[in-house]
């Protein structure tokens, strides 16, 4: 007899949970006892599934604008913001291993990182990852928003956060909302651009991750790094 067999039909998420334990709850459960309660008259665990249907799933749903979220009737500002909340939850998990062991390493770890900040925004975006002398993460951010198939990237700006951070080396990443994950020829000549600046303050740029809402491809591995 399986663990869901044991449910009887007034088994409520939570009671669920703590009888059998989170991995038997479906997502739409699980965010259920996040949300709470649905709009009036609608149970919160069909709520919850009618999110991820609309949106295409959790994560989707969590990289979603929040005037997306607003718009959706049931979604309030503290449902929104709880939303937002397990979004940079989910970021800080992945964050954390990159910033105990050394990014050299972790090389899926950092594409998922890079995936799950910026892979579902639907403008390119520019990731920086800023790392230490041992290679670990240090500080991470958004430097740059721009259209849906263009960021404009600075070197000069980029030198400046990197040193206003104390970075010896760093990870440049960035989206391509097209769902194409190949670095184009402007995206490899910018590359190449802001390695040579950095080296001017002997700062090193290890790797130009281009990614989709379901992968990436490294600059580095593909050999476009270093000429």
């Amino acid at each position: 007899m399986s663990i869901l067999s044991l449910d009887t039909p007034t088994e409520k998420p939570r009671e669920r949970l703590i009888k059998h334990g989170p991995e038997v709850l479906s997502t739409a459960e699980l965010l259920a006892l996040i949300l709470g309660s649905g709009p009036k008259g609608q149970p919160v665990v069909e709520f919850s599934q009618k999110l991820l249907t609309k949106f295409g799933g959790l994560r989707q749903l969590l990289n979603a604008h929040s005037e997306e979220l607003y718009d959706i009737h049931g979604l309030g500002l503290a449902k929104v913001t709880q939303l937002m909340a397990l979004h940079e939850i989910a970021k800080r998990v992945l964050e954390e291993p990159l910033k105990e062991y050394p990014v050299l390493q972790q090389a899926s770890a950092v594409k998922r990182y890079c995936i799950h900040t910026i892979g579902n925004k639907t403008e390119e975006n520019c990731l920086l990852l800023f790392l230490n002398h041992s290679f670990k993460l240090t500080h991470s951010e958004i430097a740059i928003k721009g259209t849906i198939d263009h960021a404009p990237i600075y070197p000069r700006e980029i030198v400046k956060s990197a040193l206003k951070h104390h970075a010896a080396y760093i990870v440049l990443a960035h989206n391509h909302p097209s769902g194409e994950p190949q670095p184009s020829k402007p995206d490899i000549e910018i590359t190449r651009k802001l390695r040579d600046a950095l080296d001017l303050v002997n700062i090193k740029l290890i790797d130009h991750i281009v990614c989709t809402r379901l992968e990436a491809k490294s600059m580095a591995e593909m050999g476009l790094i270093n000429d």
